[in-house]
C-alpha cells in the first residue's frame, strides 16, 4: 500500500499521455497503481482534450526512490480552490442539517429543507475540473438529519437543464419515491416539486437522483447523506462525521479516474487536511458508499478496530473488524478512538482506489 513516487517528468515539467489515450490508461501508465503519480497537471491537461482544465500547471511532486526513505502514498500537490468550488470536505465532515424546524397541529415536528439542482464546475484536483451536478453546489449534498417520526418536507428545484429528483433510502409512499414520473417527483428544468413523509426507520440512509440514464445522474454528484436518529437517540460520542465515497470519471468513458470521500480527492491526506482527534476520544463515523462503475468500495481503519452497524438499525453493533466492504447505496456506522497518539491512516482497501485519491490520515494527539 506505501509506493514512492519515482516517475520522471517530461522535458517541459509535466508529462502528458498519448493521443487517443484516455485518462485512467494514462494514470496507470505514469504509474499510479504501480509505481506512483506524476503530479495533477499530468493528470489533468490532454492533448486530446479529455478535460477541460485549469491551463496552470501545479509543480509535480516526488518522493525518495524505493529504499531511499520515507514511503508516502501517491497524492497531488498544492490544494483545490474550496472558495471557489463552494464547499470544504473538511467542513461537511461534521455539517449536520437539521432543517427548519416547526410543530405540526398534531404535535407532530415538521422539518422542512429545500435543495437546488444545478449544474456546477468543481476543481477536483488542481487543475482539473468537472463539470458535476449537485444539490445545493456540493458535493456530497447537505446532510440531512431528522429524528424517527418526525415529518420531513423537501423541496426541490431544478434549476439546470436536465430532468432530476431525489429518491430517499427509508420507508415511505411510491407518491414520494422520486421515480417514475412529474406526480412522483420527476423534476423538469426551472419546475419544483415537495416530497414530504414521515423518517423512518431510524439508521443510516441516503438520497439520490433516480432520473435516467441513473448512472450519470449518481456519478456526477447528484447524492447525500440522510440520517434518521432514533427516538432516544444513540449513545453519546466525542466526535461524530459524515464519509461519503464515491468517484469521478473525468473523462465520461463509463470508468473511474479518482476515488474520494466527500468530493475532493486526497483531500485528508497528511500533507493535506488530515483529521485530528485525540487519544481516547470517542469517534463516530456515518459511512455511505455511492460509487457508481465499480462493484464495490471498502473503508479499512490503520493500527486500531472499530464496532460496525450496518445501515445503523440496530445499536447494536454486529461486528468488530477494521475493514468493511460495501456496494453502492449500502452503508453503516463506524464506532472507535484510538489508545496511542501517532499518524494513522484510512483508506479504501483497493489499491488502485487508494492511490488514486481515496486515502486520508487521523492525527491523534495526546
Amino acid at each position: 500500500m506505501t509506493n514512492p513516487i519515482e516517475k520522471a517528468p517530461a522535458a517541459d515539467g509535466v508529462a502528458e499521455p498519448a493521443p487517443g489515450l484516455s485518462r485512467r490508461g494514462f494514470v496507470k501508465a505514469a504509474g499510479v497503481g504501480g509505481t506512483g503519480l506524476l503530479g495533477a497537471a499530468a493528470l489533468g491537461i490532454s492533448r486530446g482534450g479529455l478535460a477541460q482544465g485549469s491551463q496552470s500547471r501545479p509543480a509535480t511532486s516526488y518522493a525518495p526512490a524505493h529504499g531511499a526513505g520515507a514511503h508516502l502514498m501517491p497524492t497531488v500537490v498544492g490544494e483545490v480552490d474550496h472558495v471557489k468550488n463552494g464547499f470544504n470536505p473538511s467542513q461537511i465532515l461534521g455539517d449536520f442539517d437539521g432543517g427548519t424546524i416547526s410543530t405540526l397541529p398534531s404535535g407532530q415536528t415538521l422539518r422542512e429543507y429545500s435543495l437546488v439542482a444545478q449544474n456546477t464546475t468543481i476543481e477536483i484536483v488542481p487543475g482539473v475540473e468537472f463539470a458535476a451536478w449537485t444539490y445545493n453546489g456540493r458535493v456530497p449534498g447537505p446532510t440531512i438529519r431528522v429524528t424517527e417520526g418526525d415529518r420531513v418536507r423537501i423541496t426541490l428545484h431544478n434549476a439546470s437543464d436536465h430532468p432530476h429528483s431525489v429518491h430517499f433510502h427509508g420507508v415511505h409512499p411510491g407518491l414520494v419515491d422520486g421515480v417514475f414520473d412529474i406526480r412522483s417527483g420527476v423534476v423538469q428544468p426551472n419546475g419544483r416539486h415537495t416530497y414530504e413523509f414521515d423518517a423512518e426507520p431510524f439508521g443510516l440512509h441516503l438520497y439520490h437522483c433516480h432520473t435516467a440514464p441513473l448512472a450519470k445522474h449518481i456519478a456526477k454528484g447528484l447524492y447525500g447523506t440522510f440520517i434518521i436518529d432514533p427516538k432516544g437517540g444513540r449513545p453519546k460520542v466525542d466526535r461524530e462525521m459524515v464519509m461519503v465515497m464515491s468517484g469521478y470519471d473525468v473523462d465520461f468513458d463509463g470508468a473511474n479516474d479518482f476515488y474520494l470521500v466527500n468530493g475532493i480527492p486526497f483531500h485528508y491526506d497528511h500533507g493535506k487536511n488530515p483529521i485530528t482527534l485525540r487519544v481516547g476520544e470517542k469517534v463516530r463515523i456515518y459511512l455511505v458508499n455511492v460509487l457508481e462503475y465499480d462493484i464495490s468500495n471498502s473503508f479499512h481503519l490503520h493500527a486500531n478496530f472499530f464496532h460496525y452497524y450496518p445501515t445503523g438499525t440496530s445499536l447494536t453493533p454486529s461486528e468488530f473488524t477494521d475493514t468493511v466492504a460495501l456496494m453502492q447505496g449500502q452503508r453503516g456506522i463506524l464506532e472507535f478512538s484510538f489508545r496511542h497518539p501517532g499518524r494513522y491512516m484510512f483508506h479504501a482497501h483497493k489499491t488502485e482506489f487508494a492511490e488514486l485519491g481515496w486515502t486520508g490520515v487521523f492525527e491523534v494527539g495526546a
